[in-house]
């Protein structure tokens, strides 16, 4: 995951980044730092955030020629 997909998955969701810190248990900073390019989270840190999202119904899409992406593959009932 990288931070414009982190932006997306919550814009898809209509998460915040403070509803995003909740939910995982990542710092709103660290958030916002990554989503802003100011820095790169611990593996640990980008697997909880990406896990998170994914438990919500988010889908991260490889990069397959056309690009990296989101999609939101089920709503959950915590979004």
């Amino acid at each position: 995951m990288d931070s414009s997909q982190c932006r997306a998955a919550r814009a898809l969701l209509k998460w915040t980044q403070e509803d995003l810190a909740a939910r995982s248990g990542a710092s709103a900073v660290t958030i916002r730092n990554f989503e802003n390019d100011r820095s790169v989270p611990q593996t640990g840190t980008r697997y909880l955030l990406q896990k998170t999202l994914e438990n919500a119904g988010i889908e991260f899409i490889p990069e397959n020629g056309g690009g990296v992406g989101v999609r939101l593959s089920r709503r959950s009932e915590s979004s």
